[in-house]
């Protein structure tokens, strides 16, 4: 089976424009409302992009009080949180993605409520097709944030931003 015969169409897409800091973690805070399902989230961007600060928002918008670090060096970063488990993963050190094994990922996968994979093109080949899948690009000073739903969970979260939009 070829890669591209993996990759499943898109079936909703939004794309918004924020200004700044305070407006990323604002818009995740929106996302954070309408994730009601299960939901597995990639965050592609370049290094400072803002994908750890879209990934706070979110974790704000479920109701986490404190830091929220980024997970680079221990690859995931737990939370407990009233939706349940959600897990914070950072692929960017990875190797092989193979490594996914090791440590567990498919039981974060199984347990979690959300989870949020921030570099997920270093877990090519291992990773399940995302619900929905972001990607984040400078713009000026702002970002430019592209939300795809390849499932219909991640499609009815990206239509209800869209309608906002």
């Amino acid at each position: 089976m070829t890669q591209e015969s993996l990759v499943a169409a898109v079936i909703a897409k939004v794309q918004v424009e924020l200004a700044s800091e305070a407006a990323m973690i604002q818009f995740g805070q929106r996302i954070a409302e309408l994730v009601t399902e299960r939901l597995l989230i990639t965050l592609k961007g370049d290094l400072g992009s803002g994908k750890t600060t879209l990934s706070r928002g979110i974790l704000k918008g479920l109701g986490h009080q404190g830091a929220v670090k980024s997970p680079t060096y221990t690859l995931v970063e737990p939370y407990q949180l009233d939706l349940g488990a959600v897990y914070h993963f950072d692929l960017y050190r990875l190797v092989d993605a193979e490594e996914l094994e090791y440590i567990g990922f498919t039981d974060y996968l199984a347990d979690g409520k959300l989870c949020l994979i921030e570099w997920p093109e270093q877990g090519a080949g291992f990773l399940p097709q995302a619900d929905i899948a972001i990607e984040i690009n400078q713009l000026g000073e702002g970002r430019c944030v592209t939300l795809c739903a390849y499932s219909a969970c991640g499609e009815q979260l990206v239509s209800h931003l869209e309608q906002v939009e």
